[in-house]
């Protein structure tokens, strides 16, 4: 990371009026406390109004101002409505990343109340997943059907949807050498595999053509 955008990440991260703490910054920058104390030094030498010490945290004042995004009302709403799906449904590291987000829209409640009917166990499967579609990684997932049957399979992450209660994850099967859909809440084990490249006849613009493809077809049938 450019130390320009990390000293933009740093002071994102101190906005909302939480207190900071150098190991937390660090943490979440990927670099050295050493790193942490040393750029706060620079900002602040620079006028930016952060306040507190070292052992105990920072945060930044509430008169600093950076430039808004140009939102509409209902897109600052639409945007809080989103951020809170997320915050509600997500994994922990996606959510955890919403609520600060919701902190820094000035937002002190989502605009509803959404428990999340996933387990501390799915969230966890739902994150590798997550992580494992953004990073093109092949997962080798224990999965269980419908009818309790588990089956272990080697899959390409393609695309993950949200219905409401239920995630799904569309992936290149490689056991069954076709395109499947995989409840997240039934994969009871999922380890991240090597990479792999889009290869054509495997990605997820082949399977919506497939898709319209039956649709088609199963239209014509009923003509």
């Amino acid at each position: 990371m450019r130390r320009a955008d990390r000293l933009f990440s740093l002071i994102q991260l101190l906005r909302g009026g939480h207190l900071r703490t150098a190991e937390w910054l660090a943490a979440r920058l990927e670099v050295s406390t050493r790193t942490i104390y040393r750029d706060i030094v620079d900002l602040q030498a620079h006028g930016t109004p952060i306040d507190g010490e070292r052992g105990v945290g920072y945060l930044l004042r509430d008169d600093f101002f950076l430039p808004p995004l140009a939102l509409t009302p209902l897109e600052h709403e639409a945007l809080r409505w989103g951020v809170a799906l997320a915050a509600a449904h997500g994994d922990e590291a996606l959510a955890s990343a919403a609520r600060e987000v919701l902190s820094k829209l000035g937002v002190e409640r989502a605009p509803f109340y959404a428990p999340s009917s996933l387990t501390t166990a799915q969230r966890d499967i739902l994150n590798r997943v997550r992580e494992a579609l953004a990073q093109s990684q092949r997962l080798d997932i224990s999965y269980c059907d419908g009818k309790d049957v588990e089956s272990f399979r080697t899959v390409r992450p393609l695309s993950l949807d949200h219905w409401g209660k239920v995630w799904t994850l569309t992936a290149w099967c490689e056991l069954r050498n076709g395109f499947r859909v995989f409840r997240v809440d039934r994969i009871e084990t999922s380890i991240a595999n090597a990479p792999f490249k889009p290869k054509r006849g495997k990605r997820i613009e082949d399977y919506l053509e497939l898709l319209v493809h039956e649709k088609g077809h199963r239209n014509a049938q009923d003509t």
